[in-house]
C-alpha cells in the first residue's frame, strides 16, 4: 500500500483525490493546514505529498521548504488555483516534483502521482545484495546470484559507491542495469539526495534536451511555460542516464559540458545554471566502435568511463538461473495470490536449457505468464510459454562432432573419397541449427533469414535429421498456407 498526503484547506480537493484513487492501493490522507500536515509527516511516512500554495496558517512555499528539508527524496506535487508560471518555477526550484493547476485534470493527476510513487520507490526501497541478508525476501528489488561474475559485480559496487565518480554500467538489455545503478546510489554519500532516471532511447532528441536541461517559455512549439529539467531537479543527488549510447551528438555535447563544468543553460535560454549531480550511465551498446566511427564522442566516452561495471548476461551465469527461478517464483506467487512454489523436473530442465536472449527481464516475464496459466501447486512444463517449451534444436552431427575445418583435415588424412558431400552436409547442418537457434525454432523467420521457402527448409531439416519439437505459433498458423517459389539449397 502507498500513502498520499494531501495538504489543502479545501475539503473538496481531498474528496477529489479520494475519488481518483478509490479503486487503487493508494491510501489518501488529508491535512487542512501546514501545521497539521507537518504533524502527519512526523507521525507517518507518506510516499507522496500534494501541497497547496495557499494555506491558512503558512505559506505553501515555506511549507515546501520545510518538507524538503526534512526529506529531500519525498516527491511533492504543488497545486494552485492560479496558472502562474513564476509560482511553478519557484516551486520546482525549491524541490517540488511537479506543479498542477486547479481545476484538477484527473488523468494528469493519476499519471503524475503514479510517476511520483515510482520515483519514491526507486529512492526508498533498497536494492539488496546477497551479503546484506542471508535469507533474501521474495521481492523484485534484489540482486540474486552467486556466480563468479556476479561476485565481482558486488565487489565493484562496494568499491565505487562511496566515491563521487561517474559510473558506466554495461550489459545487454534486461540484465538489471538500473538495479545496479540504484545499488550504487543507495550505498553512496548522496543517498539522502534524489535519484532520478532518464531513458535516453525512449525520448526524441528535442524532448530529451528539455527533459534533461529544461526549457524557457517559447523555446519551441508547445513550450507554453518554463520547465525545470532533471539536472536542475537532481542537484545534490544522482541522475541515472539509461541507454546513453542512443543519445544524439548534439545531446552528447551538452551532457559533456555538464559533466565537465556542472553548468548548463535551459533550451532557448541564456542564463547559466549551476548544478551538482553525480552521473551513473548505462548502455547495451558497444561504445568503442561507435567512438571509432564518430557516432559517440570520444571525450564523453572517456568521461563516463571513469569506473565501469559489467553486468553478465543470464546465459553466462550458470546455476544462478536456478536461484533466480526460485526467487521470482516466490515473488510472483505472492504477488498473484498463487500457491506455486515448486516446479517440475521437466519445467526446470527447459528453463535451465533456454538461452534467455532477454535476460532476467525475460525470465521474470516468462515466470509471471506461467503462473497465470498454472493450476495446482507445482509449475509444470505445460504452463511455460511456447518459446521456452520448444527444446533446443537437436543435431548430434553438427553440435557434438568436431568443427568443419577439423573434419576436413581428418578426412584428408584418412584418404577420403566423398569429402565434398560430407563437408557440405556438415556446413548445412551447422548453418540451419544456428539460424533456428537464433529464431527460437521459428521456421518462418528462419526461412526468411536463409532466403528459402518454408517447404524447402522443412525438407532440408528432414534430410539432415534436424528435429524441432514444436512449431512456433507463427509456423502453426501458416502451416497450411500456399508455398511460394522454392529455392533449394545445394546438396553437392
Amino acid at each position: 500500500m502507498s500513502t498520499l498526503l494531501v495538504i489543502d484547506d479545501d475539503l473538496a480537493v481531498l474528496q477529489v483525490f479520494s475519488r481518483i484513487f478509490c479503486d487503487s492501493d493508494v491510501v489518501v490522507l488529508g491535512a487542512a493546514s501546514a501545521k497539521e500536515g507537518l504533524a502527519q509527516l512526523e507521525a507517518g511516512d507518506p510516499d507522496v505529498v500534494v501541497l497547496d500554495v495557499m494555506l491558512p496558517d503558512a505559506s505553501g512555499m515555506d511549507t515546501l521548504q520545510r518538507i524538503a528539508g526534512r526529506d529531500a527524496r519525498l516527491p511533492i506535487l504543488v497545486i494552485s488555483a492560479r496558472d502562474d508560471s513564476d509560482t511553478a518555477i519557484e516551486a520546482m526550484n525549491l524541490g517540488a516534483f511537479d506543479y498542477l493547476c486547479k481545476p484538477l485534470d484527473f488523468p494528469l493527476v493519476r499519471e503524475l502521482v503514479g510517476k511520483a510513487l515510482e520515483v519514491r520507490r526507486l529512492m526508498r526501497v533498497p536494492v539488496l545484495l546477497p551479503d546484506a541478508a542471508h535469507d533474501l525476501p521474495a521481492r523484485s528489488d534484489v540482486l540474486v546470484g552467486r556466480c563468479p561474475a556476479m561476485q565481482e559485480l558486488y565487489k565493484a559496487i562496494g568499491r565505487v559507491a562511496s566515491q563521487n565518480t561517474m559510473v558506466l554500467v554495461r550489459g545487454e538489455s534486461g540484465t538489471g542495469k538500473e538495479l545496479i545503478a540504484r545499488a550504487v546510489y543507495q550505498h553512496s554519500t548522496r543517498k539522502q539526495g534524489k535519484f532520478l532516471a532518464v531513458n535516453c532511447a525512449a525520448i526524441p532528441e528535442p524532448l530529451l534536451e528539455s527533459e534533461l536541461f529544461g526549457h524557457e517559455k517559447g523555446a519551441f512549439t508547445g513550450a507554453n511555460s518554463k520547465k525545470i529539467g532533471k539536472f536542475e531537479q537532481c542537484s545534490g543527488g544522482t541522475l541515472f542516464l539509461d541507454e546513453i549510447g542512443d543519445m544524439t551528438p548534439l545531446s552528447q555535447s551538452k551532457v559533456l559540458r555538464v559533466l565537465q563544468e556542472q553548468r548548463f543553460e535551459r533550451v532557448g535560454g541564456s542564463n547559466t545554471i549551476q548544478t551538482d549531480v553525480r552521473i551513473i550511465a548505462a548502455t547495451n551498446r558497444d561504445l568503442e566502435p561507435m567512438v571509432a566511427d564518430g557516432r559517440f564522442r570520444a571525450d564523453l566516452y572517456y568521461r563516463l568511463n571513469g569506473f565501469t561495471i559489467n553486468v553478465p548476461p543470464l546465459r553466462e551465469r550458470g546455476d544462478d538461473i536456478r536461484l533466480l527461478v526460485r526467487h521470482y517464483l516466490a515473488w510472483y506467487s505472492r504477488d498473484l495470490g498463487k500457491v506455486v512454489y515448486e516446479l517440475s523436473d521437466e519445467a526446470e530442465s527447459l528453463l535451465l536449457g533456454y538461452r534467455w536472449p532477454g535476460n532476467v527481464r525475460e525470465l521474470q516475464s516468462v515466470l509471471r505468464q506461467s503462473l497465470l496459466q498454472a493450476t495446482g501447486s507445482v509449475l509444470l512444463s505445460d504452463f511455460l510459454p511456447p518459446a521456452v517449451r520448444v527444446r533446443p534444436v537437436a543435431s548430434g552431427a553438427a553440435i557434438a562432432s568436431p568443427s568443419l575445418e577439423a573434419l576436413i583435415d581428418e578426412q584428408l588424412h584418412q584418404g577420403c573419397t566423398g569429402l565434398y558431400a560430407e563437408a557440405l552436409t556438415r556446413m548445412e547442418s551447422l548453418l540451419l541449427t544456428r539460424v533456428l537457434e537464433h529464431t527460437r525454432s521459428n521456421q518462418s523467420l528462419a526461412a526468411k533469414a536463409l532466403g528459402i521457402s518454408r517447404s524447402s527448409l522443412r525438407k532440408k531439416l528432414r534430410q539432415l535429421s534436424i528435429g524441432v519439437d514444436a512449431l512456433s505459433s507463427v509456423d502453426a498458423e501458416e502451416e497450411s498456407s500456399d508455398e511460394q517459389a522454392v529455392f533449394p539449397m545445394s546438396t553437392g
